[in-house]
């Protein structure tokens, strides 16, 4: 090239380093900001400081390694080379080489060692863990090693063999070209093709990596605990791996060294050539074969699977117990339940778990709440709310709740320029309440108790008369929706430009606020507004007059974005969720710590385990991580107005909490006993390690090595019943309520699972927190001889039944509304299982919320049906048929009078079936009859014979019902329809 060409590309590289350098300095310098304004500057420095350590040195090392080999292949070349048409070819290359060599080897070093050091910056959390790491108190049942050394030690180590054989293969692959290049390898000529120091040389490189298959074989020894070998399809080293491959690694390791000595001498001092170490690496190949593949194999095939249980009887117990232990279930409460499939009791109405069901559906019941709650149009609380509890007048019960907060993607146009974005619609205000067991009557709307906007604009009958749940501080900086940056602070006092919230007496005017809070960064000098103007790449941040000395800017804003900052080390739970603590509204989130080389146990996808109905609105997904140990450890807080985040302890057993914890100070985590007890009041049983822990459970309930490998007793999550085609799972439900093995009402969580590929439920798995806060998970089995319909079967039910259908239908407005199904709850009560199914309308007119218009409830065997206005007339009506003794079913007008009281909605008509329908309806209540009498009797294969009859039977009705709705179904009158 030219030297101005050398130049050009001289100046280019340096510009493309300079702003790459300015990009990651910028980077690094507001990261040190944020962290100094959350106070967790340690977590910013221990992580940087980490990662650049192993960079240099895992780097430097790769570097000196490849970069030392190179040089010494040059300095053993040969100083004399025969003549040959290959080194007259090869000249050409050694006169541009041989004057820079050095330069040319360190280029070449540096560029391995910098690729080297950034992949060693990825394994920070390794080191750290390595470094921290203790005892877990227990060992694996093979070699008796404490837990701790495959948590904690295993992962480093296996990486830094993986680097070795990384810089061995390098430097034998570079230290072979310099030796042709220079004459020490030749293919052409006479005489030997390959110098005595060059055969010394790369023969020492060759010896070095098989010393380092030796280590290799011994910690494959290790980790054949943490792979899938174990029959069927558990982890850890089954009764092959044992008896075959464990003593095989064992022997090809010796082997390994032997042939590594083998190699060194007899191609140096004995036979001073390559066909004795050729032949040692051809016979160490052979015995790989032979003893590590073809022995095991014969074990497994002549010896285990003629009799695989009672050979792999041992490992699998070891799976389960192994398994259950990583993932916090050995202490699971196992308790029969036995329904009687009786009639409704009658004093099932004052029965308080039962009236304590939630109808209103988080997920359903957003768009009801941003509407009545709204206020302005840009406020919004989100795809899903939240369920937690609070005492009101005395009485602690289940609430719905959200935060109303600013969604940037409502602003108008006119609202959306640089200023308003950042500097005026900058929070949200309040925390709304609506109780989970009711409605407000005739309208089917949430009845609200807390977070008006102002008494005389919104407070109306669906509103409590006082805030029962205030929050002194209302505003909310830092949301779910809060995805840009927000600039406060005015050093004017008196001017005040954030919108805050709408005037009491005036809704079309706003009261505006100054914020006082000590969240966000202070830009105030110039040069901080210049760092900011260059990363978000906003010249108004030099130019406006919005951004002065008192200015703050707040960015990373999310509670999720917040914690998983502030705790790299954790897994946050996918549903964050508000509360009032102390008259502030907080961010409460679960952590996770976790593993992946728990042996013995299952490894599981976090992703896929936790991904359900919810996933995706309004519950975030979690990374695609496999791991084999979770710990609920961490309690973590993210306050609403100024952004304080606090990670509390929450399990103080958890040996990987403690090493995290210590690998930062060791004052990190606030210990479990500082957590204040308003707070721990609000903390709920997490949903994703529930879902975690109830997809386990499905087969780990089974703790008897013979019934876990016969499989006939494993249990299945149900779909969302009324998408049963979907192949979406049911998710958990929070309810405050009693269940039949329980001293007190609880919140908890509750799930029911069905036998694998049936129907019908097997279990409930509920998990909760016990008086001293620790966590309880409880199954409740329902015997083998009881056939209790599950989730999709009662749905099925319900809906098909011949009244309840017609109602339905009408519901439905001949197409004009759509009926939407809500959670459905499968509560077991003293004798029975409740099943209580809110049914929501929704208007096909432009922006109308589902409305609560209908209780869909059963109970027992699902042939006792009503439809109802609320949970209180449900639940009478209920009991009413279990006085009677009727089997039949209540729609809207049945046995039960219609409501009455002020503010419940008027029944719906009830209309005269035509005859084809009438005749499938009767063979509905047929089958249900002949289903209750084979329940009865205790025979369980006319149990089933019944069950199928009954499926048949209502896909007739289904059939005849589609055909004749259109002409047989009547106008709904205006009260009973959405909206009223």
């Amino acid at each position: 090239m030219s030297r101005r060409g050398r130049v050009t590309v001289g100046v280019l590289v340096g510009v493309f380093i300079l702003f790459t350098l300015l990009g990651w300095g910028i980077d690094a310098y507001t990261d040190y900001l944020w962290f100094s304004e959350v106070q967790f500057t340690e977590v910013f420095s221990g992580v940087l400081l980490t990662k650049l350590l192993l960079f240099l040195a895992i780097g430097t090392v790769m570097a000196l390694v490849v970069g030392a080999n190179l040089y010494l292949a040059y300095r053993l070349r040969p100083l004399l080379r025969p003549h040959s048409a290959e080194q007259a070819t090869l000249e050409r290359y050694r006169m541009v080489l041989a004057p820079r060599l050095g330069t040319w080897i360190t280029v070449l070093s540096v560029i391995i060692g910098f690729f080297a050091g950034l992949s060693a910056q990825g394994r920070w959390s390794d080191w750290m863990l390595f470094r921290n790491g203790g005892n877990f108190g227990a060992t694996d049942p093979q070699f008796n090693v404490d837990i701790g050394f495959y948590i904690f030690d295993y992962p480093l180590l296996r990486y830094l063999l993986g680097v070795a054989f990384t810089a061995v293969v390098l430097s034998v692959l570079g230290a072979l070209a310099v030796h042709y290049i220079f004459g020490g390898v030749r293919l052409q000529g006479v005489g030997d093709r390959m110098t005595t120091a060059a055969r010394a040389h790369l023969t020492t490189l060759v010896a070095v990596f098989v010393l380092l298959k030796a280590v290799a074989y011994i910690l494959d020894r290790r980790a054949l605990l943490l792979e899938q070998h174990v029959s069927p399809g558990l982890y850890g080293a089954g009764y092959t791996d044992v008896n075959a491959l464990l003593p095989a690694k064992e022997i090809l390791a010796y082997i390994s060294i032997v042939v590594a000595v083998a190699i060194i001498v007899f191609s140096n001092a004995v036979m001073r050539n390559l066909v004795w170490p050729g032949v040692s690496l051809a016979l160490l190949a052979v015995s790989a074969v032979a003893i590590g593949g073809i022995y095991p194999l014969a074990v497994q095939n002549f010896q285990v699977k003629p009799s695989l249980f009672d050979k792999e009887k041992t490992y699998i117990d070891r799976s389960i117990k192994a398994t259950r232990a990583a993932f916090d279930l050995s202490d699971t409460k196992v308790g029969e339940y036995t329904p009687t499939s009786g009639n409704p009791p009658a004093d099932l109405p004052s029965d308080t778990s039962a009236q304590n069901v939630r109808i209103i559906d988080p997920q359903l019941v957003s768009q009801a709440f941003t509407q009545s709650q709204q206020s302005r149009g840009f406020y919004d609380f989100g795809e899903k709310l939240d369920v937690d509890r609070y005492t009101v007048d005395g009485k602690l019960q289940d609430y719905v709740v959200g935060a109303r907060e600013i969604n940037d993607d409502k602003l108008s146009s006119q609202q959306r320029n640089w200023l308003n974005r950042h500097t005026v619609y900058t929070h949200g205000y309040g925390l709304v309440a609506a109780p989970a067991n009711e409605v407000c009557g005739g309208t089917g709307l949430p009845y609200f108790v807390s977070g008006f906007l102002g008494k005389s604009t919104t407070a109306n009958a669906c509103s409590a008369p006082e805030d029962e749940i205030e929050a002194k501080q209302p505003r909310i900086y830092y949301g779910e929706q809060s995805t840009e940056y927000a600039i406060v602070g005015q050093s004017d006092k008196s001017k005040k430009v954030e919108f805050d919230r709408p005037q009491e007496q005036n809704a079309d005017a706003s009261v505006n606020y100054t914020y006082e809070g000590k969240g966000g960064v202070e830009i105030g000098s110039f040069f901080r507004r210049l760092v900011f103007a260059i990363k978000n790449t906003e010249s108004n941040f030099l130019l406006s007059d919005a951004v002065n000395s008192d200015s703050r800017l707040m960015y990373i804003r999310t509670p999720r974005e917040r914690v998983e900052k502030v705790a790299p080390f954790l897994t946050i739970d996918g549903d964050p969720y508000p509360a009032v603590v102390d008259g502030r509204i907080v961010w409460i989130l679960d952590g996770y710590t976790t593993a992946q080389t728990y042996p013995y146990s299952q490894k599981i996808n976090l992703a896929t385990e936790t991904r359900d109905e919810l996933t995706g609105t309004g519950s975030f997904a979690l990374a695609r991580d496999d791991v084999n140990y979770m710990r609920n450890s961490v309690k973590a807080t993210v306050d609403a107005y100024d952004g304080t985040v606090k990670l509390y302890q929450f399990d103080d057993q958890d040996p990987v909490l403690k090493a995290w914890n210590k690998a930062f100070g060791g004052d990190l985590i606030v210990p479990k006993g500082d957590i204040p007890a308003e707070l721990a009041a609000h903390f709920r049983y997490p949903a994703d390690m529930f879902k975690v822990q109830r997809n386990l459970l499905t087969k780990f309930h089974v703790t008897n090595p013979q019934t876990f490998f016969n499989g006939d007793d494993f249990w299945q999550v149900p779909n969302a019943p009324d998408a049963p085609q979907s192949g979406v799972k049911q998710p958990p439900f929070y309810l405050n309520v009693k269940l039949p093995t329980q001293a007190d009402t609880t919140f908890q969580l509750t799930a029911g699972v069905t036998p694998a590929n049936r129907e019908n439920m097997s279990a409930l798995i509920s998990g909760s927190y016990d008086k001293a806060g620790d966590p309880q998970l409880e199954v409740l089995e329902l015997p083998d001889q009881t056939v209790v319909p599950g989730p999709i079967q009662v749905h099925r039910l319900m809906v098909n039944n011949a009244s309840i259908s017609q109602d339905l239908t009408l519901l439905s407005r001949n197409g004009q509304a759509t009926v939407l199904y809500g959670n459905l709850i499968s509560l077991p009560l003293k004798n029975d299982i409740l099943y209580v199914e809110p049914v929501y309308v929704k208007s096909t007119q432009a922006n109308a919320p589902p409305l609560l218009q209908k209780v869909l409830m059963s109970y027992g065997d699902g042939s006792r049906v009503v439809l109802k206005d609320n949970l209180t007339d449900g639940l009478k009506a209920l009991a009413e048929l279990g006085k009677s003794g009727n089997t039949g079913n209540t729609g809207n007008t049945g046995t039960t009078p219609p409501a009455t009281q002020p503010g419940t909605q008027p029944s719906a008509p009830s209309t005269q079936l035509p005859g084809n329908l009438a005749a499938a309806a009767a063979d509905v209540d047929k089958a249900i009859e002949n289903l209750r009498a084979a329940q009865k009797s205790g025979n369980f294969a006319a149990q089933g014979q019944a069950l199928q009859a009954l499926d048949e039977a209502m896909t007739r009705f289904q059939q005849v019902q589609g055909a004749a709705a259109p002409s047989t179904a009547p106008s709904v009158a205006p009260s009973a329809t959405a909206g009223g």
